[in-house]
């Protein structure tokens, strides 16, 4: 069955602490099926209370997405990054197998640096691939946001190197560089079928419009959900569902009421077939 989930970084930053104990709160004021756990920087001596803590909460994370600093050490790729983006990633994994975390969402390129030699980025895939798949969890690339080509295209680059590789696909960072259209296209059908995993966000601006980066409820941008959806339906996806939009202001205040209405709304383009909490 489908799940609607939320990420734990559409709540939690800076402007509230980063504080973890939100997720408690979230799960009790939220009717959605569980959580994608966004790793940030400042939680990696906090992995046992984390943990402890996790076991308290009433829906489970059922996706972790990996810390942003792995991705940019691949890219800056200086002296000594790569045995670094290695070990911090060795940790996310420990984290994600601790919360029992059934997927992985990996930006293998990421940061000012981003996919300014992306042969140095695909070449890192396999061992993180080992790494996470010794602790029993799916490793899965994300098409995020590119500096030098565009995420499409490296996912079939990726694809032609690593045919057994999995994607996570999100629908900003698609309309961002102007290739959600692509999605649909037959060309990348074969790209499509390697999709295990889907980040729901809304986008309002033109291709690569670097102000217009916030991540978006459905609806308050130009994606055509409706367009996505009914194809997603017809391909027979069967994965889940992630919403990432942020929903704190800038007094750390969360806006249940708008993560509610975004998980709803994919229940309802899934024909009611999504899990309910």
């Amino acid at each position: 069955m489908q799940r609607v989930l939320c990420s734990t970084g559409a709540f939690i930053g800076r402007p509230n602490g980063r504080d973890y104990r939100l997720i408690k709160l979230c799960a009790d004021s939220m009717d959605c099926d569980g959580f994608e756990f966004m790793m940030y920087e400042d939680w990696y001596d906090k992995g046992d209370e984390i943990e402890a803590f996790v076991k308290t909460v009433s829906k489970p994370v059922v996706t972790f997405h990996a810390e942003k600093n792995v991705g940019e050490r691949i890219s800056r790729n200086e002296p000594g990054d790569t045995e670094e983006a290695v070990r911090l990633f060795r940790m996310n994994c420990d984290m994600a197998k601790r919360l029992k975390a059934e997927k992985m969402v990996l930006h293998l390129w990421n940061g000012i640096h981003s996919d300014k030699d992306f042969a140095h980025n695909a070449s890192m895939y396999p061992e993180l691939r080992d790494i996470a798949e010794a602790e029993g969890i799916l490793l899965t690339v994300e098409n995020v946001v590119c500096n030098v080509g565009t995420p499409m295209g490296h996912l079939k680059e990726l694809l032609a190197l690593y045919p057994d590789i999995s994607f996570t696909f999100d629908t900003k960072m698609a309309e961002f560089h102007g290739e959600l259209e692509e999605l649909y296209a037959e060309e990348n059908r074969e790209v499509y079928g390697h999709i295990a995993h889907m980040h729901i966000n809304d986008y309002k601006g033109g291709v690569k419009d670097w102000g217009c980066l916030k991540t978006l409820h459905l609806g308050k941008g130009q994606v055509d959900f409706d367009r996505l959806f009914n194809f997603l339906k017809k391909m027979g996806y069967t994965g889940d569902f992630t919403i990432e939009s942020t929903s704190f202001d800038k007094t750390g205040t969360i806006d249940f009421a708008a993560m509610q209405q975004s998980v709803d709304r994919v229940r309802r383009l899934t024909d009611g077939k999504c899990l309910r909490a």
